[in-house]
């Protein structure tokens, strides 16, 4: 019995190992899988087949092929897009999106709309969400997850979303609900936690291990990977960059504290005080980026008060990370966001500040690269995290066994 019960693990752990190769390669061959997971030719050719007739992976024509090789052309094989797929939300200020992908990442159908979420009673903005998923699969057969992408706090069990700067209302259980109303797994995600699985996805040669992901848009939010594991918190998904006290009864933030990082370098606090606004007025809810724009023009011209609102911006987000990286070594970064419209002006200054923390005694050695649009990648992280949940609990494990009745890929018998 022991015996059988070991055969069977070594059986899942291949299995996965074969999956996650041809997940995070293009379309490779064979011998490059073998390469990549130390599995003999016999054993990757076994699971290989299992994989294909089971409907998982499939094997890609010559015309397909990622990249031509010297040598016997090798078959190499892919997942196949029809095996399974997934419903990726985004909520966010004002808007709700969702995206049905396919098992191999790729858009199948889309479907979105404005919503004034400030304004959403609870059960409305609940009920939104579970409209967006049927719109977006109808027609399109049963769907095996769903990922939803929150801007806020998600509690680190991935079922609520604890706090959000969108919405009133607090411990919002996006997941018992979904779950329930489609009868798949639900996972509850903060956003830019999304953002930096993409770009380990997408740039795994600068992004792997260790680095940071700052959203500069409205807020200030912030994906930490540390190890080649996304950092969480014990009870919610961490790393709240954004409302990190920068100057104790400083100005006020959206969270409702004041002093936060945030307060000082968020869309609406940099409008606030080049406006000469009161520190203490109530953040605006929405400013448009042509707005933003015409500050950060401002500021280039020589505007005083535009120009010290930058200025603050920066030395909120310099000595932010320098605490940071006093905590951990530093690291690549990322800035993401409507708000790399002025990292020019933005940059020198968090260097400066930077180099005064004991983080920032290698600052010269930080680099940073930017990204305006943050919403692809956050689609893109939702999609990647739910199909490797699927790999690993759905398909590494005996098919016939791990898929629920009706689900794609499985021929249920009666």
């Amino acid at each position: 019995m022991t015996v059988g019960i070991r055969h069977d693990e070594m059986r899942k752990r291949n299995r996965a190992m074969v999956i996650a190769a041809v997940r995070q390669a293009d379309r490779p061959s064979r011998t490059h899988i073998a390469r990549v997971t130390g599995l003999s030719h016999s054993t990757i050719s076994a699971i290989a087949s299992d994989l294909i007739e089971e409907g998982i992976m499939r094997e890609v024509p010559p015309g397909e092929a990622a990249a031509p090789r010297r040598g016997r052309p090798q078959i190499a094989i892919a997942p196949d897009p029809e095996a399974a797929r997934v419903v990726c939300l985004i909520l966010s200020f004002n808007s709700l999106s969702a995206v049905l992908v396919d098992y191999c990442g790729a858009p199948v159908a889309r479907y979105g709309y404005r919503l004034p979420t400030l304004a959403l009673s609870r059960q409305e903005l609940m009920d939104a969400t579970v409209d967006a998923v049927r719109k977006v699969t109808a027609g399109h057969g049963q769907i095996m997850r769903i990922g939803i992408a929150v801007q806020g706090i998600a509690d680190s069990a991935g079922r609520e979303m604890l706090w959000s700067p969108i919405s009133p209302h607090a411990n919002v259980a996006f997941g018992p609900l979904l779950e329930d109303v489609f009868s798949v797994p639900v996972t509850v995600h903060n956003d830019c936690n999304l953002i930096a699985a993409a770009l380990r996805w997408l740039r795994p040669e600068r992004y792997r291990d260790n680095f940071v992901a700052i959203l500069l848009s409205h807020g200030i939010g912030m994906g930490l990977m540390l190890n080649g594991h996304m950092f969480t918190g014990e009870h919610s998904s961490g790393c709240e960059f954004g409302h990190m006290n920068h100057r104790p009864d400083g100005p006020l933030c959206r969270c409702g504290k004041r002093g936060c990082i945030e307060a000082f370098a968020g869309n609406y606090a940099i409008w606030r005080r080049a406006h000469g606004k009161s520190p203490l007025e109530k953040p605006i809810a929405d400013i448009d980026a042509s707005e933003m724009e015409a500050l950060a023009n401002a500021a280039r011209a020589g505007g005083e008060r535009a120009g010290e609102a930058f200025r603050e911006a920066a030395e909120a987000l310099g000595y932010g990370l320098g605490n940071l990286f006093a905590l951990i070594d530093p690291a690549p970064i990322a800035v993401v966001g409507q708000g790399t419209a002025a990292f020019d002006l933005l940059e020198p200054g968090i260097r400066r500040y930077l180099a005064q923390t004991a983080g920032g005694q290698h600052a010269d050695a930080i680099s940073f690269e930017t990204e305006s649009n943050e919403v692809p990648l956050i689609e893109h992280g939702c999609a990647m995290t739910a199909l490797t949940s699927l790999d690993r609990d759905y398909f590494a494990p005996a098919l016939h066994l791990a898929l629920p009745v009706g689900a794609p890929g499985r021929e249920d018998v009666a």
